[in-house]
Order: C-alpha cells, then sequence, then structure tokens
C-alpha cells in the first residue's frame, strides 16, 4: 500500500516563490499560463454560484515573453537532471513559446510538438474552426524519465504478419523468417502501437460531471497522460499555474506528490476544493471509440442518394437533415422501416423533430402496410413520398393487372412520387 503523496496548493506570483525552491526539486513541470490571447477571460460553475476569471493582457509580444522566460529559468533550475516540462499554448503564443524553450533547455532537448485534438462545433468567427492545442515537450538533459504507452493497432493492420519476423534474403529482400523445419518464426508479443504525438481526447463539455466553471480547464485524461508518460509513483510535479488544479487533481489519482500555484484567490480555493472531492467525468468516446457512435441506418440512408443532407447518428426518429432548409428551417427526413407502418414513422419524425422548429419533416414510404395511403392522417406538416422501390413495384403490379405494354413498347411511364 502506497503512502499518499503530499499536495500544496501555494498563492501568489509563481516567481519569487519558485526563486524560493531548492534546485533538482521536481521530476515534471507542467504549465498552462495565459496564452496571449488579450483577453480577459471569465465563466461560471454550473449552478452560477460565483464567476472565475483571470486576464490574460500583455502590451506587447516582448512583454510576454520577458514573464515567461524569467520564470523559465527558475523551471529549468528546480527540475531535476532526468525530469521533463510540458508547456501547453496555442497558435497565439506557441511560436514564441518554441524559441524561449530552445534557449533556456536547447533545441536538443527537444522531444515533441504534442497536438491535444478534439471536436468542437461552434465557430464564429470567419476562417477554419480551431480544433486543437499544442504541448512542447521539452526534457533537462538525455537521461530523461520515460514510459512508453501503447494504443491499438489500426483496424487496417495485417496483425497476423507483423507478428512474424522478418529478415533479409540473398538479394536483400525483406522476407518472413522460417526455422530448420521451414515454419514460420514469431516476432513476440505485440504491445500495440506506441503512442504518437496527437492525442484525440475529448474537450470538457459544458455538462461534463468534473467541468469547474474555469475557464480553460482541461481534461484530467489529459493531464493523466502526461504524468504517466514523465512520471512515476511518489515522484514531485509542479504546476506554476494551476488554474483548477487539474494537474494536482492528476497527481493525486495517480499518487504522485504536486505543488500548485496561482495568484489567483478564487483559484487556489477551488483546487482546493476539487482535492477535497475529485470527480471525474468518463469518456465514453475513449472507451468504445467514434465509430461506436455512428449508428445511421446506412440501407435508409441509401434511399436518400441524390440528396445534399447530413446524416443524424444519435437519433432514432431521424435519419438525416436536409442542407437545403425550407422556409429558413431545418427540413428533417424518415425512412420507414419494415417493421413500422407509414404512420409510425411519421409519428417518429415528428416527435423527434419537435423542439427544432421544422416546418417540413419528409417521410419516405417503402411500403403501404396497415393500407396507408398518404392521406390525412399524417402528423401536422409531414408529408410522405413513395420511395422509388415502392413506385417501381406498384406500377408493376398495376401493368401485369392491366396486360401492359408489351416489351419493346416505347410509350413511358411516369409515376408520382407525393401522393398526399
Amino acid at each position: 500500500m502506497h503512502q499518499k503523496a503530499d499536495i500544496d496548493v501555494l498563492l501568489g506570483d509563481c516567481l519569487p516563490i519558485l526563486q524560493g525552491m531548492q534546485s533538482d526539486a521536481v521530476r515534471m513541470v507542467y504549465l498552462d499560463p495565459p496564452f496571449f490571447t488579450n483577453k480577459v477571460h471569465r465563466l461560471s460553475p454550473r449552478d452560477r454560484s460565483r464567476e472565475f476569471s483571470f486576464e490574460d493582457l500583455w502590451s506587447t509580444a516582448r512583454e510576454y515573453g520577458k514573464f515567461l522566460f524569467e520564470r523559465l529559468l527558475e523551471m529549468h533550475r528546480i527540475l531535476c537532471e532526468d525530469g521533463s516540462l510540458f508547456f501547453h499554448c496555442d497558435r497565439n503564443a506557441v511560436h514564441l513559446v518554441r524559441a524561449l524553450l530552445d534557449d533556456v533547455f536547447g533545441s536538443e532537448n527537444f522531444r515533441s510538438e504534442i497536438i491535444w485534438h478534439y471536436r468542437r462545433w461552434s465557430n464564429s468567427q470567419r476562417g477554419l474552426l480551431p480544433a486543437h492545442q499544442t504541448i512542447l515537450y521539452y526534457t533537462k538533459t538525455d537521461a530523461y524519465t520515460f514510459n512508453e504507452e501503447f494504443t491499438d493497432y489500426s483496424p487496417a493492420t495485417n496483425v497476423d504478419q507483423i507478428l512474424q519476423r522478418r529478415s533479409r534474403d540473398a538479394s536483400n529482400k525483406s522476407v518472413y523468417q522460417r526455422d530448420e523445419q521451414g515454419e514460420v518464426v514469431l516476432n513476440g508479443a505485440k504491445r500495440g502501437v506506441p503512442l504518437s504525438d496527437v492525442w484525440d481526447i475529448p474537450f470538457l463539455n459544458p455538462k461534463a460531471k468534473e467541468r469547474a466553471g474555469y475557464p480553460t480547464q482541461k481534461p484530467l485524461l489529459l493531464l493523466e497522460r502526461i504524468l504517466r508518460l514523465a512520471t512515476n509513483e511518489g515522484d514531485r510535479v509542479l504546476d506554476p499555474f494551476c488554474g483548477s488544479g487539474t494537474t494536482l487533481v492528476a497527481a493525486q489519482s495517480l499518487n504522485r506528490a504536486a505543488v500548485g500555484i496561482d495568484v489567483s484567490e478564487d483559484a487556489v480555493e477551488l483546487s482546493r476544493k476539487r482535492l477535497e472531492n475529485a470527480t471525474r467525468s468518463h469518456s465514453r468516446l475513449l472507451e468504445v471509440g467514434r465509430d461506436a457512435y455512428r449508428n445511421a441506418d446506412d440501407a435508409a440512408l441509401a434511399m436518400l442518394q441524390g440528396l445534399d443532407f447530413v446524416p443524424v447518428q444519435r437519433n432514432n426518429g431521424i435519419d438525416a437533415i436536409l442542407k437545403e432548409e425550407f422556409d429558413g428551417t431545418a427540413v428533417t427526413v424518415r425512412v420507414q422501416r419494415n417493421s413500422e407502418t407509414v404512420l409510425d414513422a411519421a409519428q417518429k419524425l415528428s416527435a423527434a423533430s419537435s423542439g427544432k422548429g421544422a416546418k417540413l419533416m419528409i417521410v419516405v414510404a417503402r411500403s403501404r402496410s396497415g393500407g396507408f395511403n398518404f392521406a390525412a392522417e399524417l402528423p401536422p406538416r409531414v408529408i410522405a413520398i413513395e420511395s422509388p422501390a415502392l413506385a417501381i413495384r406498384e406500377h408493376l403490379s398495376k401493368l401485369k393487372a392491366s396486360a401492359g405494354p408489351a416489351v419493346g413498347d416505347t410509350d413511358l411511364v411516369v409515376a408520382s412520387n407525393n401522393k398526399s
């Protein structure tokens, strides 16, 4: 049983506090300082009980660079010889920070530019949607702590082939190695694919259990991964701009000692409260993968080929939303299933579309089960149209019943696809 590691949260400017710390005192530094956005960041918790804010205002890039450089020098000093630093930034400052870190740590000690990729759907600005932040990974020396982490093989990987050892033949061609009996030689157990420098970790959504209402709060999953890579149990880590205390909570969960510093009294108070009652969000996305959320009915969507639409993945009543609007509102579509009547499908579509303001909903009928004739029984603003298969079947039946045109006749039979 490991003894619980110590966690300290200190109030104040990190520079004088760092200057008072001993050299070689921590194994890892993670810092997520202001990003040089020149904004005041504000956010409130779900209960609106208070507002957390901090200023990210600088008169010049030189002023911002000086602020960071003085503190990075101290962080380098207090790092152990086998220690690492992870600097979290975004596009506003990454070019400045990279130059500063090369100067303080040496470009030869740069290890990785980690891209934290996530998906967010709102973008009020004109341009590409920002969907990543950068974590610059440096070490103090070549002898640094690093714990390998592995991920699953790609579905396209022929795992059975990579289990076989390869060698070079007389022509220097790569071939499967075989033993004296001609049997393929195995290449040993495979642990998976080494972790890359692009991390797909979900952004904290507004309803996440661990969200504390602090601007720029990062997911525990992100910090725990960093801590596992560069530290071991009992090691001491530092976060000189600890904000809501995510680094400290991650350290606590992984049995690392930690020191957090922040100039904001609100941030220090929030960090201490989170340490007393840590809450985490479990990411189903990471547990089951993005493909698990793709539950659109491919057979139903095939009925809509030729239309410009967006498949709806997580709604049992709607199959697609047309990109073309009707009267300023979205047009929702559902394809009738074999197990339901047209009226069933229409009612499901109407219920699923409630609250979306849709003025037009379309059901694609695949059969006339229940004798439904596309009449006035439909819910308001719902219309039903025949699928091509239904239209073809019905017209073939009519032609056969009336001894229709012989093969070779050039007359065309035109079918109406809407009898509503």
